[in-house]
This record gives structure tokens, sequence and C-alpha cells, in this order.
């Protein structure tokens, strides 16, 4: 008789319930024609308001951007760092998950996780609140993170300029953000900018696809979080009408991607999760960037689901942010 291989891993009772909880409740907004019940929705996503009285040793504003399409940043400003790096402090521009269509910087599990990001790298983090599909589809997420960087470039922000070293930008995401950061660094490459350089960009399980269904796709279809009946409604929602899953800002290194190995693209880490059934895709990714001829890195963690970073009690996570830490110190120093 084959053994039953679980698809949960093995994980306290508090991030087990929550990533229930959260899938249940991404599902019961999303009503059957295709749109989201946002009402409801802000009922459930308990928002964080910013805080300027530092808490512990980061302070953060609320920077608007473009009030008509409600395009802002979370800045997140270290009050006193140990770590020096010459210059000035590092900036982190992070986009975060939600399959395009869910959560904001202000989420108190990103606006948490954003923090931890702050104070444990010494560096500044631009939460990035971008638009949501399906209201803002294709390509309006990679536009807003677009924007976003030409804003930072050319506008001097209070309290930020004196402290920041735009020379030494990284790229953040994770999950449907790690995607978004992938395609805002190709609309990136075509421009110049008079002040930002992004010299590292960190891919958190990132969330890509294609029409081919991944062997982790079909064999972790009761994982947390994550199956394929919520991924490919996300890719209805958010990429245009008529288009499959093998579109270039789904499948990445797909038939219909473009060669980007004449580009100019940062040293990419990606981090993969055990239980993810996205992992296929997300080591094809790994994958497409060294085939291109980037300098790419990948860690696993054999019992992570997705979005397992944003439990500061998992093993891994903490895992994570050391990893991130030297693969930043390993750019600056380049």
């Amino acid at each position: 008789m084959a053994q039953k291989v679980s698809q949960w891993p093995d994980l306290p009772w508090m991030p087990k319930l929550i990533l229930s909880i959260a899938a249940f409740l991404g599902d019961i907004t999303r009503r059957s024609d295709g749109s989201i019940n946002r009402s409801l929705l802000r009922f459930l996503d308990f928002r964080t308001s910013p805080s300027k009285k530092p808490i512990k040793g980061v302070k953060t504003t609320d920077i608007t951007i473009d009030k008509q399409r409600n395009l802002w940043f979370r800045l997140y400003t270290p009050t006193a760092t140990t770590t020096t790096y010459g210059g000035g402090l590092p900036v982190i521009f992070y986009f975060h998950g939600g399959g395009f269509a869910f959560m904001a910087p202000n989420s108190k599990h990103y606006d948490d996780f954003c923090y931890r990001l702050a104070r444990k790298l010494s560096s500044i983090v631009i939460s990035v609140n971008y638009r949501l599909a399906p209201e803002h589809p294709y390509p309006c997420q990679y536009d807003d993170g677009f924007e976003t960087l030409k804003f930072v470039d050319n506008s001097g922000i209070e309290g930020f300029s004196s402290q920041a070293n735009l020379r030494q930008c990284f790229m953040a995401g994770d999950s449907a953000g790690s995607n978004i950061v992938h395609n805002v660094i190709l609309k990136a490459s075509k421009y110049e900018f008079s002040n930002v350089k992004i010299i590292g960009n960190i891919s958190i399980q990132p969330f890509f696809g294609g029409e081919e269904r991944t062997e982790s796709e079909l064999r972790l279809t009761k994982a947390p979080f994550v199956n394929m009946e919520r991924t490919d409604w996300i890719w209805r929602s958010l990429l245009p009408d008529g288009s499959n899953r093998d579109h270039p800002a789904a499948n990445v290194f797909g038939p219909n991607s473009d060669d980007i190995s004449g580009v100019e693209f940062p040293a990419t880490i990606v981090f993969v999760g055990g239980y993810d059934p996205l992992q296929d895709w997300q080591k094809r990714y790994y994958e497409g960037l060294k085939k291109s001829g980037k300098e790419a890195y990948m860690v696993e963690y054999p019992n992570a689901p997705h979005i397992f970073y944003l439990f500061p009690e998992l093993p891994e996570s903490s895992l994570l942010i050391k990893e991130v830490k030297d693969f930043m110190l390993k750019q600056l120093a380049t």
C-alpha cells in the first residue's frame, strides 16, 4: 500500500489557523462573476496607521504619488542602526503579495513584515500600494511600480534624501509582488534614472505560471493557502481578455516571452518553499535567469508553505531574513 504523503507541513497551531482563515476569507470575498466584494474584504483585512513615533527603532510615513489612482507607499525608516554600509542606508522597494487582487502595505501582516525588514536589514523600505485586479488588470500593477521608482528618483522626500543611498537600491517582493518586481525591473532597464540604481532583486516565492500543470501543482492540491483553482482565478482576473497562462506576464520564460539575455538585470535571490504548489515555477524562474546569463541564487526551505515569511515564529522566516542580509551585503560590496 502506497504511503500517503502529507500536503501540510508541520506548523505551530497559530500559523496553521491563520493560513486556513486567510484562504477561506479570500474565497468568500470572490464573487461568481469574477469580481471581489471589497466592502466585505475591507471589514476582514485589518489595516494599520503609520507611526512617526518609532516602533522598535523604525518610524513610518505614508507618501502619496497619485491620489486619483490611489498610488502611494509606506516609508519605513530605521532611527537607530547597528550596521554601517557607508554613504547612507540602502533602499528596498517592496511589493506585497496577495494575488494581484488582495492586501495592501498597511495590511497588518505586511506592515509587521516591513517593520522587520527595515529593522533587521538596517535599510529604508518603500512598500508600494499598487492598483489591484480585477478592477485594474494588467499592466496597471507594473505601471504603478515603475511610476514609484520614477517618483522616488525625482522627488525630495522629507527625512529621506539625507539618509537614503539611491545608488544602492534593491527590489523585493513576495508571491505576486515578486512577479511585479520582475516586470518592473524589465521596464526600468529601458529608462535612464538620475539617482536610482537597482543592484539586487529579492524574490520571495514568486508567483509565476503557465498552461502546463507542473508536478508540484498536481501533487500539492490541498496545500495551505494556494491551489490551482485559486491561481487560475488570479490569472483570469489579471491578464487581458483572450489571454491564457502562457502570457509573458505569467510565464516569464515561456513560449511567448522575450529573450532577456541582453537586458541589464540585477543579481537575484529566489526563495522556494517545499510545500508551495508554485515551487516548480519558482525553480524555473531561477533556471531561466541563469540560462539568460544573470547572476542568480536559490534558497529552498523544505518545510515552508506559501507566505511562511509572514510568521516570525517559524524558523524559516528568520533564516530568510539572514539570507537576505547576506545577499545584500554581497551586492553592496561589489
